[in-house]
């Protein structure tokens, strides 16, 4: 359990050399280009890449051309618009909270989500992204002010509150969700597969009513990651430097939201991408969260999109959900964290 703010979020932002920080960001986007790659090539079965491009450039004809542009080019694209969603969440809740086990899973952000999404389909039988996404917002943003309620203490923000207050959160939103679906079979039917965290059996058509969200959440982290090298340093030196506390939380918690209720109304409540991304990137790119956020663009999609073809090729011919793979390779690395942290 914490009991002081972590070192590694807490210290002055770490100034690794200048030339090395574009490398190593262009290195994560080439091993992005390859996870996008793989994830056209591999599935149920594999296809070769002179194949998927040709059928990107249009020449491809015939069945595994089809298989490209109609099923796995949206699943891919999908991918990297949650993924990034996810990863620049986690960094920005990480840096408002000054909490490295920050995300939008832990905060119960994307149970409110969940909550509110299956509330939508129970009630009003909304089916689709574009019925429910004000509903995931409004949920993420509900689950998003409750733990930061309970996490306030004597005016300021409490890192084990705002931790033990999202796990609290997302255990009740979680059971009131299963209570939900086990009292209604159509609500299960509709819910169950989407609950599982999914890029597959969706088109393009599911990113129209979420791309402004969030096309704005990234525009708000990009605008408030400066600032939070400064939040890091504690609230009270923060003030004295200048920076607005209280609005860099607000905008900060408002990217998150955005973010988080967007990327679940895509892809399901997919967990641990925006809890590892943060810790993967900072060992290369440093605190300085002006590199942290894009460099989690990068990682965030490489990361799902990765666990999205482990989960296919794991399974032939049938395939396991990418929210599956993650968790089950997200729970360890939660436990470390924590234990590490602890240290």
């Amino acid at each position: 359990m914490l009991t002081t703010d972590p070192p590694a979020l807490t210290a002055p932002a770490r100034r690794p050399r200048p030339v090395r920080q574009p490398l190593l960001l262009a290195g994560g986007i080439g091993v992005l280009v390859l996870c996008a790659a793989l994830s056209l090539a591999l599935g149920s079965r594999p296809i070769p890449l002179g194949t998927v491009l040709d059928a990107l450039s249009g020449s491809g004809h015939g069945g595994d051309a089809d298989v490209v542009t109609g099923l796995r080019l949206p699943r891919t694209v999908i991918g990297l618009v949650v993924g990034a969603a996810l990863g620049a969440a986690g960094a920005v809740a990480q840096g408002v909270t000054r909490n490295p086990l920050a995300s939008p899973t832990t905060l119960g952000i994307n149970a409110g989500a969940s909550f509110a999404v299956v509330t939508a389909i129970f009630t009003l039988h909304c089916t689709r992204p574009v019925q429910y996404v004000w509903f995931a917002v409004l949920g993420a943003a509900a689950a998003a002010c409750a733990a930061y309620a309970m996490a306030r203490r004597s005016g300021d923000l409490d890192p084990v509150r705002l931790a033990l207050g999202g796990t609290v959160l997302t255990a009740v939103l979680a059971s009131w969700t299963s209570s939900l679906m086990l009292v209604s079979r159509r609500t299960l039917d509709e819910a169950r597969f989407w609950l599982a965290g999914s890029l597959g059996g969706r088109g393009f058509e599911v990113l129209t009513p979420v791309l402004p969200l969030i096309a704005a959440g990234l525009l708000l982290a990009l605008l408030v990651a400066p600032a939070l090298n400064t939040l890091a340093l504690g609230d009270e030196t923060a003030q004295a430097l200048g920076v607005p506390v209280t609005r860099i939380r607000v905008l900060g918690g408002l990217a998150v939201v955005l973010l988080a209720a967007g990327a679940v109304a895509v892809a399901g409540p997919v967990a641990f991408v925006g809890l590892a991304a943060p810790h993967l990137v900072r060992p290369l790119l440093g605190n300085d969260h002006r590199w942290l956020v894009p460099g989690c663009l990068v990682a965030g999609p490489a990361l799902l999109l990765a666990a999205d073809v482990l989960g296919r090729v794991a399974a032939r011919p049938s395939e396991i959900e990418v929210g599956i793979v993650t968790a089950f390779l997200g729970a360890p690395l939660l436990a470390l964290l924590a234990r590490k942290a602890a240290r």
